[in-house]
Order: C-alpha cells, then sequence, then structure tokens
C-alpha cells in the first residue's frame, strides 16, 4: 500500500510500554482454551477471550513487565494508526452520504494482555472489537504470528484486519451489531451461529467498501494488494482453521464462515460494491451466503 505523507488518527491509546500479564500457562495454552471456548460458545468473543486469559492466571504467577517496542513494531504503530486514519476519512464519508454522522472508535495497541469492557484478553485471542467500550484492541505481535502461523503477510493483509474490526464498528454504528446480538440471546446455538458468521461476512465486506474507497480517495492501493487480503480470509474461514486444528470441520458450529464466503465477501466490498449491498448479508438465505 501506498501511505506516504498519510496522517496519523489521533484515537490511538498506546498502552504497549506498560507491559502487560504473563501468565505461566504461556501463550499456547492461552490460544487453545479460547480457540476451544470460541467455537462452542456461539462466537461470544468476550467469553472466549476472558475464559483463556483466567485460566492462564489461574494455572500461573502472574506479573506486570515493562516493555520496549522494536523499531519494526514502531513503524507497524504507525502504518496501524494510518489505516485507522484511512477508515475515519472513509467512513465519516461513507456516512454523510446516509445522511448520518460517523463517531469514530478508538484503537488501543498492547504488549501481553489488557483489559477491555468485554473483559480481559491476551495477546493469543488476537485483534478484536469491543462495543463496550467501542474500541478496537489489537497487539501488534500478531502480525508477526499471522505471518508464521499462516504463511501470508503484506501490509494490504494487515490492514484488512485492522479494517475488519472497524467494520464490526460501523455495525455497531448503524444499529446491526445490537440488534444481532438481540436475535442471539433469543436464538439456539445453531441459529447463533449462523448469525454470527452473517455478522463476520458483512464486516469482511465492509473491509473491502473501506479498501475500494480509500483507493478512491488516496490512490493507496498497488499491484498485489487485493490478492494479500482474499488469502489471509481464506485462511481464516472456519473450515480451514477447524480441519488444522482438528482435522475436520463441523459446519453447525462456524461462526465466521467458510474461507471461500470470507474471501468471497472481502472481494465483493473491494470491487466496488455499494455499502448498501451490505444489508445482502442478512437478507440472503444462510445457504447463499
Amino acid at each position: 500500500m501506498k501511505l506516504g505523507g498519510r496522517r496519523e488518527s489521533t484515537n490511538v491509546d498506546d498502552r504497549r510500554r506498560s507491559g502487560g500479564a504473563k501468565a505461566g500457562m504461556g501463550i499456547g495454552g492461552v490460544l487453545l482454551i479460547a480457540a476451544i471456548t470460541y467455537f462452542t460458545s456461539g462466537g461470544n468473543l468476550g467469553q472466549a477471550i476472558n475464559a483463556g486469559f483466567q485460566a492462564a492466571t489461574s494455572s500461573g504467577t502472574t506479573t506486570t513487565q515493562s516493555y520496549t517496542p522494536t523499531a519494526q513494531e514502531e513503524e507497524l504503530a504507525k502504518f496501524t494508526s494510518q489505516i485507522l486514519a484511512g477508515t475515519e476519512d472513509v467512513w465519516t464519508d461513507q456516512f454523510q452520504k446516509m445522511g448520518k454522522t460517523y463517531h469514530a472508535p478508538k484503537l488501543v495497541m498492547f504488549h501481553g494482555a489488557v483489559n477491555s469492557a468485554c473483559g480481559s484478553a491476551s495477546s493469543s485471542t488476537g485483534p478484536f472489537y469491543c462495543s463496550g467500550d467501542q474500541t478496537v484492541y489489537i497487539d501488534l505481535e500478531f502480525f508477526t504470528t499471522m505471518k508464521a502461523q499462516f504463511g501470508t503477510a503484506g501490509d494490504f493483509a494487515y490492514a484488512y484486519v485492522i479494517a475488519h474490526e472497524v467494520g464490526h464498528h460501523v455495525q455497531n454504528e448503524l444499529g446491526i451489531l445490537g440488534q444481532a446480538h438481540q436475535q442471539m440471546s433469543r436464538s439456539s446455538k445453531t441459529q447463533s451461529n449462523q448469525i454470527s458468521v452473517r455478522l463476520e461476512l458483512q464486516a469482511d465486506f465492509l473491509a473491502g467498501v473501506w479498501a475500494f474507497q480509500d483507493n478512491k480517495m488516496f490512490n493507496s492501493l498497488e499491484a498485489g494488494d487485493i490478492d494479500e487480503g482474499l488469502a489471509i480470509a481464506a485462511r481464516i474461514g472456519d473450515d480451514y482453521l477447524q480441519k488444522q486444528a482438528q482435522g475436520y470441520a463441523v459446519p453447525e458450529t462456524f461462526n465466521h464462515g467458510t474461507s471461500e464466503q470470507r474471501s468471497r465477501w472481502l472481494k465483493k466490498g473491494a470491487t466496488g460494491a455499494g455499502i448498501s449491498e451490505a444489508n445482502k448479508a442478512f437478507e440472503l438465505p444462510y445457504e447463499q451466503l
């Protein structure tokens, strides 16, 4: 991506140097517990990250350590701030066209662990959006982990991750997230998972809309950027992750969508579909998503 001269967001809260909780269980254990909880809790991220973190801290002593970011991480911090600023510019413009006002989210950069209105989280759970405090949380080491675990990286792949979480904030601003959560609370586990899939695919679509509009505003995309995003989207589909973890997929437990679905909805937004098309994530029969 071409970000030279682009502004950085003023809505960033950098908590990295204050350190984070280091639990005796280790990052792998937290990831495993959080993943199991996430797949069995109907996509309740707050519950998943809290369970993983609490299990880790209860299995060993917890200490707080100071942290000094590397030069590479500082570059990622600047990049993240610029991408967040880009989402602010795009969504402010898009909301104005709808006759609405966009209230930008905050973004917290942390290292190790963090407290949010959705509960305590460790870095191993990855980036997440908490509607309770309208904030995106991210440990920048996730990008290094993403490259190691999924074998794909690149600045647009990283931007997609950020834009997806901001997409959940857009849903929150439009009232979609709250309505969906209310429906999930009244639904069976299978139905709740399906609503979660619709939310996640819509957030992928909104990330694509951001990319398309950001490029129109700033000529920010380079050859291969969209392919980077599609590659990572394909590696975070429920079917792919479940097969990697247990050797087989259980469709009724999907709460983010398949690799094919996630890639397709991201591409739909990134190739020019208007924001009104986002409604189809909830209008189409589930089998046609």
